[in-house]
């Protein structure tokens, strides 16, 4: 039985109070189903900022009537420390989400970036000491290794920052630290790499890769790829990252707790070969799909140009194991992006 096999059937014998914040987002509203799918009392906070009320929607028609009795929302916005507050109250566990995502994003407006990111994450982080959390768990940022060249990225070795928002998530990570050094709080960073699947959304200009190629595919509209396309990712399912928060929150290792992990599959994709992956899983239903090509135009700013993840962290002190590569994510995923993007 694998770790997190166990730690399910712990948790449904025993539930615990869960917030996420972010619950309305991409990530977030994923983990709001999966705990719900466990029996666990779930509170969600969001401003609705980035996240979307349908996501929420489907949530509650996925888990039924008897389990969404489990779940209350809070709208409010982490940049307030009042509704920090409120949403800790009672809380076992919290799984931070929230945040404004997005390199170019950040480079366009970065007192945005770094208001919800970092004096949010401040706020968060105050509240959840305050409520004496067992353990707050966040979301953190491959983004982090900024300059440094060497691979597969290793946690204790990173560069420079090459854009605002990744300064925000190297911020998050050093405030968590102390404040285990200095309140003997518990925090645990997941450095999440090229993360995809249900309900991400593919609209606006800072659209994450694989929902908006395959948007752009299946209406047959042009899918743009910045440089040669040799630029390479190490995607993530979001089941992973479910597994990934989950154990985060409740390792008993001894050496579980004030570390960062990636959170990734320790696979190479390149911009190329995920442009045929996606083509190739739509062209049956979509025949316009049989000769389409890519458009190359500049690489652009702020961008990495190769990501890949060393998880033996994770795999030895959370006893993270994921269980989606990229083709089987995206083969489990492709019907719901083609029911809902279609």
């Amino acid at each position: 039985m694998s770790a997190f096999d166990a730690l399910k059937t712990q948790l449904r014998a025993e539930p615990r109070t869960w917030l996420v914040t972010g619950a309305a987002g991409f990530i977030g509203c994923n983990l709001v189903e999966a705990l719900l799918r466990l029996d666990q009392r779930v509170v969600g906070l969001d401003n609705f900022a980035t996240g979307h009320e349908k996501n929420l929607a489907q949530v509650q028609a996925s888990v039924g009537p008897e389990r969404w009795e489990h779940f209350s929302f809070k709208r409010g916005d982490i940049r307030d420390l009042i509704t920090c507050h409120t949403a800790c109250k009672d809380v076992d566990y919290v799984l931070h989400q929230a945040a404004l995502g997005s390199v170019p994003r950040s480079l366009e407006d970065p007192l945005s970036t770094h208001a919800a990111n970092n004096t949010g994450f401040l706020n968060m982080l105050v509240a959840a000491r305050d409520a004496k959390v067992k353990r707050f768990v966040y979301a953190a940022s491959s983004s982090t290794y900024g300059d440094h060249p060497g691979l597969p990225k290793v946690e204790d070795v990173i560069g420079k920052p090459l854009s605002p928002y990744a300064v925000t998530k190297l911020v998050n990570e050093l405030y968590a630290d102390v404040f285990g050094r200095c309140y003997g709080m518990e925090s645990i960073g997941l450095r999440y790499f090229n993360i995809f699947g249900r309900r991400q959304d593919p609209n606006g200009a800072y659209a994450a890769v694989v929902p908006k190629w395959v948007a752009s595919m299946i209406h047959n509209e042009p899918v743009y790829i910045n440089g040669d396309g040799e630029t390479s990712r190490d995607f993530c399912y979001i089941d992973n990252v479910i597994q990934a928060n989950l154990l985060a929150a409740t390792s008993t290792h001894p050496e579980a707790a004030n570390q960062v992990y990636n959170v990734a599959v320790g696979d190479r994709t390149t911009l190329n070969q995920l442009f045929e992956a996606i083509r190739s899983l739509l062209a049956p239903k979509f025949p316009h799909l049989a000769d389409f090509k890519p458009v190359y135009r500049d690489f652009r700013a702020g961008d990495v140009r190769h990501s890949l993840a060393d998880i033996s962290k994770a795999q030895t002190r959370l006893g993270y194991a994921p269980t989606h590569r990229i083709s089987e994510g995206l083969a489990e995923a492709m019907d719901w992006y083609v029911n809902d993007l279609g």
